[in-house]
């Protein structure tokens, strides 16, 4: 059995009443840590990691899935992760970000749109010897490699 697929059922059942959460990723490592990002569109209480655990956890107890001892790491994605979901771009619509492309380019400016094929970000232009002017870019999304949210400290 896959464990990962079989928790992400487990994880999606919990939540299938609350709209506004979402599965962003589950991944089961060889020392038995197990590890479950959640997000929601307004972000995710820590009371709302802990139910999801305790019912991950009884299940798998119940289920006897996992043969060997393991920790439980419910959370929602740091700051630092790469943005993987169509959800996960558009709530962070109108933030900044850093795209960095399979050619080695990075780019980084404001995220003004999410689609199925791409990305829209509003980045200053800098030449040399000549104004910097605002560009609107579009990036393919085969073409990204990581997206990431840049935190401000304004």
């Amino acid at each position: 059995m896959d464990i990962e697929k079989h928790v992400a059922n487990l994880v999606q059942e919990k939540i299938a009443d609350r709209p506004e959460l979402f599965l962003v990723d589950v991944r089961f490592a060889s020392n038995g840590k197990l590890s479950i990002l959640v997000d929601g569109d307004q972000g995710i209480s820590i009371q709302d990691c802990a139910a999801i655990s305790r019912h991950v956890g009884f299940h798998l107890e119940e289920d006897e899935i996992i043969k060997t001892a393991y920790n439980i790491e419910v959370s929602s994605p740091g700051l630092d992760s790469p943005l993987h979901l169509e959800r996960q771009f558009v709530k962070n619509i109108g933030r900044r970000v850093n795209v960095k492309l399979k050619d080695g380019k990075k780019h980084e400016g404001e995220l003004l749109s999410y689609s199925p094929e791409g990305i829209v970000i509003k980045e200053l232009l800098k030449e040399k010897g000549k104004k910097a002017k605002e560009q609107e870019s579009f990036f393919d999304l085969d073409s990204i490699v990581e997206t990431k949210v840049l935190i401000s400290f304004k």
